[in-house]
């Protein structure tokens, strides 16, 4: 697909924000910086250096939608949206897929829309409405007219993230969109949208209040002016999962008569609003007045017995109803629960979405049969007497997100699910799977080793954690892809090697757990490694990707960061704690996730015992006696935000770097600090980079003056220590989570969260 930088009114507004370094939460200042980097990307000197990806081959990441049409006597066209890879297109049914929206500053999408009157004019939503620990902001909606040849910027840039469009099926310039809005923060851009215009202007014709968005709408087949929507009041904390409270009273099911300009609540049957999460609604094609809603029930089925554990090994306390499936036969005038009748359905519906029922939400009627449903959930889960009884797909990927069933022939279905995309030609039956085609997996991490040939480590989310050995036989200018195997860890995990065997490794595992293990021998040999606590202790407390170190004077000491920071000398076989806790340890911030946690540990090269750590909770410190004293250093202009990266200098002792992201405070400011006096001042070193947040900070292992920073559209390098940065080479836009250099072969290692993991040849550039 030929570029198209659709951005030349964007650039004209102002990036004030950014040089300020106050925090951007503007759409528009979002905007104009992702222009921005467009336009140092095409002016780079390092343009023409290419990133070689190396694979995995055989792991795709999560998809969040899916649509296609079917052109007379023609193939399927496919258009897949992505939870962080943009949105790739097919034209052969599958057989091959080609990325339509690489360089729009954003690559999150949230949902996507084909126009029914014209099937080149195709809408997307960006902004992942899923809320995922790794969901991003998007920067409103976009449209093509032109099949994805080229997109413009139609408005909507403060909803950040957007769960449903849908199309007039006669009119291509009428559109609805349910806004579900921000993860972090409460904002007024929530609610439902209209345009009469072809997105030229938007009407909000509903709107809740500031915690209230829309997560699903549904139109009716037969007549437009009847729409069904679900709104969903709800509220992420850094410590608390997007459950619903009993104070809220806003998660309602609503019709309209009238295309939209008015709306009435049609609750009659459901429970009670605070018991209401996320809702998916679909209705029925082959009859309209028939309506499926999917309902993540917060009421109490049972208390949890005494040592029952949830799915990342937490006690739990109530056991919550679950999924549910209600129905309709008249047009949502009451509704009906028709899933749950039995003890076995009971059970199969609590399991339906496990404990994390805002994730999914999604239901699909057969077009074809008013009793043939599908609910969306961990599994894939069919039903053909109107939700009495489901069986389970498992052949294919877990975690299922979108899906499309063909009209026209109801046993040709798609389904979009953390492992990509699969279709069935025979209802459900059998399933084929695109791996290879949609190369999308989602790192969070890097490690490499120094065998020959050098390794590299990753873990992915909702897979497990990876490594594969880099294919240099053709030379470093010619590295191909491979297909990744299974090393110790899990989908977010923190990998180190012993560089003395490169086949000795630790890996965090949920929430701070450690365990060890070698390359050759797991999962065999695998053993968890930290202490118990004593009962009047605290549980140790772990970030989901707990930070591990090897100490760069003695690979035999190993530091781990859970709320202390912990140190084994004898390579993990036992461990002090070297830090009293070093967050804020606010007890009403503690809740269903993990936090208040270390985030990022460095340790000097150049003296032993020299440590800093960052929390998630905005806190920096450093110790030059090897945890003795700690003293705090987050100082002015630093702001409290999550400590995502420290680099203690390999070139002076007394120079560090940090960056910090402020993703969880829907932030999109850039972050990036050096002291030049162990922490006792700070100097921002940003300089140009236009937009954030920033993830990773390295040092050049050849040249002091070149740093690089991974980004969420992609790699900076700064030849000259954060004076000035440029984009480094032809990276599409895309979330770089981690950045490593491999000294012996001079290679840039990133991992990439939607594009899966690449190299470059960094001798351009320091040589």
């Amino acid at each position: 697909m030929q570029k198209q930088l659709l951005f030349t009114l964007l650039i004209a507004l102002p990036v004030l924000a950014f040089a300020q370094k106050k925090p951007v939460t503007d759409g528009a200042a979002k905007l104009s910086g992702y222009a921005l980097h467009e336009q140092m990307r095409d002016a780079s000197p390092y343009d023409s250096l290419h990133w070689q990806f190396i694979g995995p081959t055989n792991i795709s990441g999560r998809c969040t939608d899916v649509e296609a049409v079917r052109p007379r006597g023609k193939s399927y066209t496919i258009w897949v949206g992505t939870a962080s890879s943009g949105i790739w297109k097919s034209v052969n049914e599958g057989v091959t897929f080609e990325p339509v929206f690489d360089n729009f500053g954003t690559s999150t999408i949230g949902d996507i829309a084909v126009c029914p009157t014209n099937p080149d004019i195709v809408w997307a939503g960006t902004g992942e409405a899923n809320i995922f620990r790794s969901s991003n902001a998007g920067c409103g909606i976009w449209k093509t007219t032109d099949g994805g040849e080229s997109w413009q910027h139609m408005g909507l840039e403060n909803t950040f993230t957007i769960a449903r469009i849908i199309v007039h099926p006669e009119n291509p310039d009428v559109v609805w969109v349910a806004a579900s809005g921000h993860e972090w923060t409460r904002n007024r851009e929530r609610g439902l949208y209209k345009t009469t215009d072809g997105g030229v202007s938007w009407e909000k014709i509903k709107y809740i209040d500031d915690e209230t968005g829309f997560i699903d709408l549904v139109m009716h087949p037969e007549n437009p002016e009847i729409l069904y929507a679900t709104s969903w009041q709800r509220t992420r904390l850094k410590w608390n999962d997007p459950r619903t409270y009993t104070s809220h009273k806003n998660n309602h099911v609503w019709k309209s008569t009238d295309g939209g300009n008015s709306w009435e609540p049609i609750n009659n049957g459901l429970p009670a609003p605070q018991h209401r999460g996320r809702m998916g609604i679909d209705i029925s094609r082959s009859n309209p007045d028939v309506l499926y809603l999917l309902v993540d029930n917060y009421s109490v089925a049972r208390k949890a017995e005494e040592g029952e554990l949830d799915n990342y090994g937490r006690p739990m306390k109530d056991i919550l109803v679950g999924a549910t499936i209600f129905k309709t036969t008249n047009g949502g005038e009451n509704w009906v629960q028709t899933s749950g009748k039995t003890e076995e359905m009971q059970k199969f519906m609590r399991n339906h979405s496990s404990t994390y029922g805002w994730v999914f939400g999604q239901i699909r009627v057969d077009p074809n049969d008013e009793n043939t449903i599908y609910s969306l959930g961990i599994w894939l889960n069919q039903s053909f007497d109107g939700g009495a009884t489901f069986t389970s797909i498992r052949d294919i990927h877990a975690d299922h997100h979108g899906m499309w069933i063909d009209p026209d022939n109801s046993n040709y279905i798609l389904s979009a699910h953390d492992g990509g995309l699969s279709v069935s030609y025979d209802k459900g039956a059998n399933w084929r799977s695109f791996i290879s085609e949609l190369p999308l997996a989602q790192f969070y991490n890097i490690e490499f080793d120094h065998a020959e040939p050098f390794r590299v480590y990753g873990s992915i989310q909702d897979h497990h954690s990876f490594y594969s050995e880099v294919d240099m036989r053709r030379g470093r200018n010619n590295i191909r892809p491979t297909e990744w195997e299974y090393t110790l860890g899990a989908e977010g995990s923190t990998h180190i090697v012993d560089p003395r065997d490169h086949n000795t490794i630790l890996a965090s595992l949920f929430y701070g757990k450690l365990a060890k293990a070698t390359v050759d021998g797991y999962p065999g040999d695998m053993r968890y490694v930290l202490p118990a606590t004593y009962p009047e202790e605290a549980d140790l407390r772990g970030q989901w990707m707990a930070p591990s170190l090897f100490s760069p004077q003695n690979p035999d000491i190993v530091y781990h960061g859970v709320q202390y920071l912990m140190r084994s000398d004898d390579l993990g076989d036992t461990w002090e704690m070297i830090s009293p806790d070093l967050t804020t340890n606010d007890p009403e911030k503690r809740g269903d996730i993990s936090y208040q946690t270390i985030s990022a540990i460095d340790e000097s090269p150049f003296r032993h015992g020299l440590i800093y750590c960052g929390t998630d909770d905005g806190k920096l410190w450093r110790t030059k006696d090897g945890g003795e004293h700690w003293e705090e250093i987050l100082k002015n202009p630093m702001p409290e935000r999550w400590v995502s990266r420290i680099v203690a200098s390999k070139y002076e002792m007394g120079t560090v770097y940090v960056t910090q992201t402020g993703r969880r405070d829907d932030d999109a400011a850039v972050y990036i600090w050096r002291s030049t006096d162990f922490g006792e001042t700070w100097e921002d070193i940003s300089a140009n980079i236009p937009v954030g947040p920033v993830n990773v900070i390295r040092e050049d292992h050849l040249d002091r003056d070149i740093i690089y920073a991974g980004t969420d559209v992609g790699v900076y390098v700064s030849a000259d220590r954060g004076v000035s940065w440029n984009v480094l080479g032809d990276l599409p836009c895309t979330y770089v989570h981690d950045l490593k250099i491999h000294p012996r072969e001079n290679l840039v290692i990133i991992a990439t969260h939607g594009r899966g993991m690449f190299v470059l040849d960094a001798d351009p550039v320091n040589k």
